[in-house]
């Protein structure tokens, strides 16, 4: 009789930070692809490159933390956070040493064979060199400030991600060597334009060159030492700690604290030093002992520092470098000009962003602002972004007489002053503006509309997996779902009164609310697959896939016959493919032209299938350190094109997606193809009218 499987084996788990930077690592691929046009290769390596900042400032910022504090907390693969941090350097080590040479011999001369070139301030001829010297002395100049470092002046605070130049003068007169830190200002354009100089690039409209700040003002430091000898400048990032603590039990008003972490995140402790691969070691050595960090915590480049910058080149209008712009359908029910609320009455609408446009959501919310039969309008708020139209609507609605309510969520991670802001612009006009729940993250996507109809009050509810953010809503790839159901809207109700007021409700009509009872209705799908063995089938699409108890019943699953697709795009800490265990189980993530943000559960259930989508990924912060809503899709039709028009799509993406390996690595799957196969990619099949292809042939019952 063989041995059964414990499930809790570290051995069966995949560490989430690695996952994470394997995440990434797809992202670099990204950049490297050349079937992508090249200024979107460019916006790959920035975003991967932010992608590795964020990773330094919380999630390695938090295993230092757990050393330092000699906390042994251990995730399920089993990992020390000391042995965690290992092999986070380890692995990033690499992939700094790949993005280096992703934009010095791919991406580089290539943008310079395009028209696009970026240059050394050294390799200039001496008229451009005057010219940008001039530009230095109108625009940088003023706003230089040196600062010395001697027993006279301490060591200058050196704030998150800016770029710094270490500055080594000689005083002849002293006989002596001093260092200084010169901030380059984040106001700055980081690639400055250089203007035609030459007849030929005047006959060449389509060259454009740039020259790097920091480079300009090196070549330029003599002006901000006059007298004192400039000998070398080196340039140095910094990354700190950004992940922070609130003490909610402790503020009266969560609006001034959080204002008060935002001013301290400057000063967290630094996790990550960034220096160029010619700095000296005495240099290295002057900063490793101020910054008071290890050797360990520096990590030098043969390229740039800080590639996030490339996003500047992303702005330039070059269309034919750049991905076509898309043009988003309206669903048919959408496209004749009815009031949006007559339209719910009769029907539901299911939208698929960014293929299905956001503007009706945008209109959604504008026509309760103005509606005479609107009485109220309630609404979270994750992520707006820069000029909302949709917070607008609800300051419009307040002045227009309704009743107002908007739960803004002030931790949302790195867009907490905007949420600041808009929450102070919503006060004044007397919008009833809320932060939320003590010690809990309100990331649920939920509208709800009051309107006073012929039959008495009706509610209208608009639920989504995504924010309620217009800039997003191009980028990333959502599901929404407008409804007038009644079940939908008194469960709605009921989410704002457990948001906005005091509520111990366990159960809701059809929602599934994170933290109050998702966890358990959520392993019971599951466990009901369980139960029909090899006839049952699971479909989950997520950004991530993180909670333990959600993997073991996974593994029962598959165990027990049931066949299992995940896409997961981002972290997995699930090993597919191990025997005994988790042969049942094949994980994909599709990284492509869109961030895939929507998710999907699907439990066929012997043909009676239950299916949710909203906000919640498997992870356990979602399901139970967040507000999450879970809606089911009930009507039988649109639930059976989710699944063939959408889940499956996305199972049969051959160009863009990746198989998870029992090791941890990804194997993209176009190397799997035979010869003469045309890979398929999902998101331009949705961008091409979702025109049947051969592969999209197969059945969710099956593989």
């Amino acid at each position: 009789m063989s041995k059964e499987i414990e499930l809790t084996d570290p051995s069966l788990y995949i560490n989430r930070e690695l996952s994470q930077i394997e995440f990434n690592r797809r992202v670099l691929n990204e950049a490297a692809n050349d079937n992508h046009p090249l200024l979107e290769r460019a916006k790959f390596l920035a975003i991967f490159s932010a992608n590795m900042d964020e990773i330094f400032m919380v999630r390695v910022s938090g295993l230092k933390q757990q050393v330092l504090l000699g906390i042994d907390k251990r995730p399920p693969d089993g990992l020390s956070p000391r042995e965690q941090l290992v092999a986070i350097h380890r692995a990033v080590t690499q992939l700094f040493a790949d993005a280096a040479r992703c934009w010095k011999e791919e991406l580089h001369p290539q943008l310079k064979k395009a028209g696009i070139h970026v240059l050394n301030f050294s390799d200039l001829k001496s008229r451009q060199q005057k010219r940008l010297s001039e530009y230095f002395e109108r625009e940088i100049f003023p706003v230089l400030t040196p600062l010395a470092f001697d027993p006279g002046h301490p060591f200058p605070h050196i704030s998150n991600l800016s770029l710094n130049l270490a500055v080594v003068v000689y005083d002849a007169e002293a006989d002596e060597t001093h260092f200084a830190r010169v901030k380059v200002p984040a106001a700055l354009p980081r690639l400055v334009p250089l203007k035609p100089l030459d007849p030929d690039d005047l006959l060449m409209p389509a060259v454009q060159k740039f020259v790097w700040v920091e480079q300009i003002i090196a070549a330029n430091l003599s002006r901000l030492f006059p007298g004192i000898q400039v000998v070398a400048a080196y340039p140095f990032r910094v990354t700190r700690n950004t992940d922070m603590e609130i003490q909610e039990e402790e503020a009266d008003d969560l609006l001034l604290t959080m204002e008060e972490s935002l001013r301290q995140r400057h000063f967290g402790s630094v996790v990550r030093l960034e220096i160029a691969e010619n700095t000296p070691e005495d240099i290295r050595q002057l900063l490793i002992s101020n910054l008071r960090i290890g050797a360990f915590d520096v990590y030098t480049t043969s390229g740039p520092l800080g590639l996030s910058s490339l996003w500047e080149l992303h702005k330039l209008e070059r269309p034919g470098l750049k991905d076509p712009t898309i043009k988003p359908d309206l669903p048919g029910p959408l496209r004749f000009g009815d009031n949006i609320f007559s339209i719910l009455d009769r029907q539901d609408i299911l939208l698929h962003h960014p293929y299905d446009s956001f503007l009706p959501v945008v209109d959604f919310v504008n026509a309760a602002a103005d509606d005479p039969q609107v009485m109220a309008i309630k609404m979270t708020l994750y992520r707006v972004g820069p000029n909302p139209p949709i917070v607008r609507a609800l300051m419009r609605a307040r002045d227009n007489g309704k009743q107002v309510a908007a739960l803004l969520e002030l931790k949302a991670r790195f867009d907490e002053e905007t949420n600041i802001e808009w929450a102070k612009a919503m006060e004044k006009v007397g919008v009833h503006v809320v932060y939320g729940l003590i010690g809990l993250k309100t990331h649920c996507k939920v509208c709800l509309v009051v309107r006073k109809g012929r039959d008495g009050i009706r509610r209208y509810v608009h639920l989504s997996s995504g924010n309620y953010n217009t800039v997003t809503a191009r980028l990333y790839t959502d599901l929404g779902f407008m409804t007038r159901n009644d079940d939908f809207g008194a469960d709605a109700t009921e989410i704002f009164n457990y948001l906005t007021g005091y509520s111990r409700q366990d159960e809701y009509r059809k929602f599934l609310v994170a933290p109050v009872n998702m966890r358990r209705h959520f392993i019971a799908l599951i466990e009901k697959e369980i139960e029909h063995g090899e006839n049952g089938r699971l479909i989950f699409k997520c950004n991530s896939l993180v909670d333990a108890p959600i993997i073991r019943a996974l593994y029962r699953a598959s165990q027990a016959g049931v066949k299992v697709d995940l896409i997961a795009r981002g972290i997995c800490c699930l090993r597919p493919g191990l025997p005994g265990v988790s042969q049942n189980i094949r994980v994909i993530s599709v990284v492509g032209r869109f961030l895939e943000h929507s998710r999907i559960y699907y439990f066929h259930n012997q043909g009676q299938s239950d299916m949710y989508t909203g906000s919640a990924d498997l992870m356990p912060r979602n399901i139970d350190r967040r507000v999450e809503v879970l809606f089911p899709i009930e009507n039988p039709e649109m639930r059976q094109s989710i699944v063939d028009n959408i889940l499956q799509v996305y199972l049969n993406d051959t160009e863009k997606g990746s198989l998870l390996q029992p090791d941890g690595r990804y194997l993209p799957r176009h190397t799997l193809l035979e010869d003469g196969q045309t890979p398929f990619n999902s998101q331009n099949w949705f961008l091409n009218g979702r025109v049947p292809h051969p592969l999209a042939k197969e059945k969710a019952e099956g593989r």
